[in-house]
């Protein structure tokens, strides 16, 4: 028992700063990790948080123990079919808690990038999916499952095919097979491979080189980026014309292009 309170006693999110980088580590390693209802809620705080950081640069997203996420808690989820309604409401609310989350990771102005080892497995994998980077450990596995257990990953499917080539994605969710690191580099589901243990510090590596940016030009080029890629073509052109007019008129280009001219280096604006 007093193990059991000493658990629940310990944040589920921690956090760490550092030359403008923000580690968000998820801490529930004796459960496999599981974007519970305590992980979500601290997720979505800690996004909130560093939304409005102007500090933090770059995010990164790691995790405690051998697993790096095993998706939603379906201890909890079972536990709701005893409600009259046969859970309906408990699981319309957990699916959107955790689709808001992976929005947040969307909208944040910050580049996030995870740092994957061990496994993540349906909304755990939705979840590295929805990271604007990510790297993994050789050791490192991703899945979608729910096909095995009759709960299709369509959750998941959102980020994946946003992602990934649709056979690619299609094959993850229709399999639901594991998929080693290297093939998950090879499908874009990661940026790279690194060897086993070695993820976080190659996401803080591609997280400082992101800290050394202007960090207006990368909330600038981050929003931009998803927003052009729900639009048609024409739409995305218009768009993205329009965002690098406003971008050629800010502080740090006229800076940028001058220090290139001037063959010295850029010094960004730091407010």
């Amino acid at each position: 028992m007093n193990l059991h309170h000493q658990s629940e006693a310990t944040p589920a999110l921690l956090r760490q700063d550092a030359e403008g980088i923000a580690t968000l580590t998820l801490n529930r390693p004796q459960s496999r990790n599981p974007l519970s209802e305590a992980m979500l809620a601290a997720l979505a705080e800690s996004f909130t948080a560093i939304a409005a950081d102007r500090s933090v640069r770059a995010v990164v997203l790691a995790a405690a123990g051998p697993v790096f996420s095993a998706g939603h808690d379906l201890k909890e989820m079972t536990a709701h079919r005893a409600d009259p309604d046969r859970g309906r409401a408990y699981f319309a609310e957990i699916l959107g808690r955790c689709s808001a989350v992976m929005q947040q990771i969307t909208a944040l102005p910050q580049p996030v990038i995870a740092a994957v080892e061990g496994t993540a497995t349906a909304a755990g994998c939705q979840l590295v999916a929805s990271c604007d980077l990510a790297v993994a450990g050789t050791e490192a596995r991703f899945c979608t499952p729910g096909v095995h257990i009759g709960l299709f990953c369509s959750t998941p499917m959102v980020a994946l095919s946003r992602n990934l080539a649709a056979k690619h994605a299609m094959e993850m969710l229709l399999l639901g097979e594991m998929v080693p690191a290297t093939e998950a580099a090879r499908m874009g589901l990661v940026n790279g491979v690194v060897p086993a243990g070695e993820a976080l510090t190659e996401a803080l590596r591609l997280g400082a080189i992101i800290a050394s940016k202007s960090r207006a030009t990368v909330r600038i080029g981050k929003r931009a980026f998803y927003e052009q890629r729900e639009m048609g073509l024409k739409a995305a052109y218009d768009h993205a014309a329009a965002v690098m007019v406003e971008n050629m008129l800010a502080r740090d280009a006229e800076e940028g292009i001058g220090a290139f001219m001037e063959k010295r280096p850029p010094v960004w604006e730091r407010s």
